[in-house]
């Protein structure tokens, strides 16, 4: 069997393009592939969908694992490439975009897995549109970019901790599986990839409406310089001393900053503030 390096430079030999315009580079290194497998739940009483497969490198080590897989594809000229060089596997191409993917429509009321190469320019909008359909997902391995994986993965009192890190954690257990360097894909990228896989499940104790929540979190996050009382009030649109007075009965320092609080904290907050 060809190395993924190998059947890459094939293909590109006869015409295969990455397109910049979509965030696409090809993955040619058969070690980050097997990272990938072994990280990702990949069963054949499980539903797999995989987004954004490219050239197929990752397809052909999903695909002979299980009885069937989906592979969702936005770009024309991929999809042919998919048709013509695994036709020999059960896979089911989608052409569609991603961010309009309703897993329903794919396995109905089953609980599946999803696997990506995850295209950089919109990997958050990814991320929270799979976040949602938590009732027909189990979890995820997904690539990303090391800087958006370590905001992910990130704890309160990290510089990188912010509004994703939060958003992520209350849906899901974050798990870093390895970084990727640049050499592992063609062409070459400017930076490094790391590889995640997300388990989903309800935040243990959360316990407050999470519109509410996310009101106070993103008030709280809006001037990161600031202490936590100023970004509240101007967040909130409420005066300074109401502010400090809340916080006061949460037991929660004004004076502290967004990134030192934990969600059970921001939870406390929320709840000072309805």
């Amino acid at each position: 069997m060809e190395t993924s390096a190998e059947y890459t430079q094939r293909l590109v030999k006869y015409g295969a393009r990455a397109h910049k315009s979509m965030g696409q580079v090809f993955l040619i290194s058969d070690e980050v592939i097997e990272s990938i497998v072994s990280a990702s739940t990949v069963e054949p009483d499980v539903p797999l969908v995989e987004i954004g497969p490219g050239l197929g490198v990752l397809t052909r080590a999903l695909a002979p694992k299980v009885p069937k897989m989906w592979a969702v594809e936005l770009d024309n000229h991929k999809i042919s490439i998919l048709k013509k060089e695994l036709k020999e596997h059960p896979i089911e191409i989608v052409h569609q975009d991603a961010l309009k993917l309703d897993l329903k429509d794919l396995w109905g009321d089953r609980m599946g897995y999803l696997v990506g190469n995850l295209p950089y320019y919109i990997t958050s909008p990814l991320i929270m549109h799979f976040l949602d359909q938590a009732d027909q997902l189990s979890g995820m391995t997904i690539m990303v970019q090391k800087e958006v994986a370590d905001r992910i993965a990130a704890g309160p009192g990290s510089k990188t901790y912010g509004i994703l890190s939060i958003a992520v954690q209350i849906s899901a257990k974050v798990t870093k599986v390895r970084d990727v360097s640049p050499s592992s894909f063609w062409p070459v990228p400017k930076v490094t990839s790391a590889v995640i896989r997300l388990d989903l499940r309800p935040y243990p104790g959360f316990n407050v409406n999470k519109r509410d929540f996310f009101r106070v979190v993103k008030a709280a996050f809006s001037q990161r310089r600031k202490t936590l009382g100023n970004s509240l009030a101007g967040g909130l649109g409420l005066k300074k001393e109401e502010v400090i007075e809340r916080m006061q009965g949460a037991g929660i320092s004004d004076g502290r900053r967004a990134e030192s609080l934990s969600i059970e904290e921001f939870q406390v907050l929320t709840k000072a503030f309805l």
